[in-house]
């Protein structure tokens, strides 16, 4: 991620959980979990040094959320934005820092420093050329391991002695 957007409805819907259901009365049918907007369990974030700007952002939301592990490299530390370019006579353009993200902690995030990896894992050369990319081998691995680990469990309908009658009794 390169930057350009805070993408901070994406995390959002990553560290929702489930709270509860709609039942399918469909014979077969699964029900539906609630949040339905929402991207349920095991979460890892692949993340490396060319994540700037809203890619710092949003591992660092990831991170603050607890939504899961992050894998790969140190991304770059450049969250503060830029203003509009201004036009310069030989026709380059020219930008100022403006708005900068800032955590409850009486922080900037993560400018200057990026967003450390929990779990670090460098992008080779040598892997690539062969047609491997370690940090997705090692994303999917703790993700497979989480997962192993999850406590989410099947929706299951709660007994019909229980349901509601309307009207209320």
């Amino acid at each position: 991620n390169g930057g350009g957007l805070l993408d901070d409805y994406m995390v959002d819907y990553m560290s929702r959980t489930p709270i509860g259901g709609v039942s399918n009365d469909v014979a077969g049918g699964e029900h539906f979990p609630l949040p339905m907007a929402g991207i349920l369990g095991p979460k890892v974030l692949l993340t490396n040094e060319l994540a700037g700007s809203g890619g710092d952002y949003f591992p660092w939301a990831f991170r603050r959320l607890k939504v899961g592990p992050l894998i790969g490299t140190r991304t770059w530390g450049g969250l503060v934005a830029a203003a509009v370019p201004y036009a310069l006579v030989d026709g380059g353009t020219i930008t100022a820092p403006s708005a900068a993200v800032f955590g409850l902690d009486d922080a900037w995030a993560a400018e200057g420093e990026g967003v450390p990896p929990d779990i670090e894992v460098p992008l080779d050369a040598k892997s690539v050329a062969t047609g491997r990319d370690p940090q997705l081998e090692r994303g999917v691995a703790e993700a497979l391991k989480l997962l192993q680990q999850s406590s989410i469990k099947p929706l299951t309908l709660p007994p019909a002695s229980k349901r509601a009658r309307w009207p209320a009794p």
